[in-house]
């Protein structure tokens, strides 16, 4: 039941997180595909056509100087789960703007999708480094480290870290079940 509550739970917590401005956590909650295997991000209300990509990706190109473009690139790349991509085009964008704590999480957030969750987790070091108010870069800690790396201490830590910083969580309650979870569990 632990696990199962664990794998739930990674399912809609690591979400995009910067790039929507909606919400907090994007628009959506994520949802487990394939057997067991959670979602990376919440799939978005409309994702680009590969041509809309395209288009986007030769924009950036003839602009490479511009790291707006390289972000908008990053950002349909990420949602169409196109994780390796999207980290080349937030790599562009950090290699103008290295201070993008934004940046810096939706690309830690991609190198899970691409199964690196140690370079997941040093992303979103980085960018606490550049802001260490910054909610998701706690929160998508705690779900790499609780899920991926099963480190329960260090996770249950960046879980309260986050709650510290965003009392007004919308899922205040359910990040304390977790905590609670990841203790239980040592």
């Amino acid at each position: 039941m632990k696990r199962t509550a664990i794998l739930l739970f990674a399912s809609i917590a690591l979400v995009a997180g910067c790039k929507q401005q909606q919400s907090p956590w994007g628009q959506g909650q994520g949802q487990v595909q394939g057997k067991g295997a959670p979602q990376v991000v919440a799939p978005p209300v409309a994702v680009m056509s590969a041509d809309q990509i395209q288009q986007l990706d030769s924009l950036a190109k003839a602009n490479p100087k511009n790291k707006d473009a390289w972000i908008a690139v990053g950002n349909a790349q990420m949602d169409a789960q196109q994780f390796a991509e999207a980290i080349v085009s937030y790599q562009r964008a950090l290699d103008l703007d290295p201070k993008n704590a934004d940046v810096r999480v939706d690309m830690g957030t991609c190198y899970r999708g691409v199964g690196q969750p140690e370079r997941a987790l040093s992303e979103y070091q980085k960018a606490l480094r550049i802001n260490d108010r910054h909610a998701n870069a706690y929160r998508n800690s705690g779900v790499v480290l609780a899920n991926d790396l099963h480190r329960n201490a260090e996770a249950a830590k960046a879980f309260q870290k986050y709650l510290e910083v965003f009392p007004g969580a919308p899922d205040t309650a359910q990040i304390k079940a977790e905590i609670e979870v990841l203790k239980a569990s040592k």
